[in-house]
């Protein structure tokens, strides 16, 4: 299962959406990032406050984990910049079509 996660600009709001209308749960708050789950779905709800919101690729993406964002980026020939967050460590890379894809490395 790969996350995914919104950019939003209120997070309360966000939250209660998905939490009230939609029958998510919440199941870690990271201050500026709050996840919340459905099933077999994963939503990252990252607020203004969020090292994911000041990046420069903004929009939301898909999250990928791996187990060593150094090596993936090498792997894969680039050098984004390199954002370590709260949870992790993570960078944003595009696709051929501009999309935005999240690898993120948690500790």
């Amino acid at each position: 299962m790969a996350p995914v996660r919104y950019l939003v600009e209120d997070l309360e709001a966000a939250v209660t959406f998905y939490v009230d209308r939609l029958g998510f749960t919440v199941s870690q708050d990271w201050g500026p990032v709050v996840i919340v789950t459905r099933g077999a779905v994963e939503l990252w709800l990252s607020g203004p406050g969020s090292s994911a919101a000041a990046y420069p690729l903004q929009g939301s993406r898909f999250v990928l984990a791996v187990p060593d964002l150094d090596a993936t980026l090498a792997e894969l020939g680039l050098e984004p910049e390199i954002v370590d967050g709260p949870g992790g460590r993570w960078a944003a890379i595009e696709d051929p079509e501009s999309n935005v894809v999240e690898l993120f490395e948690q500790p």
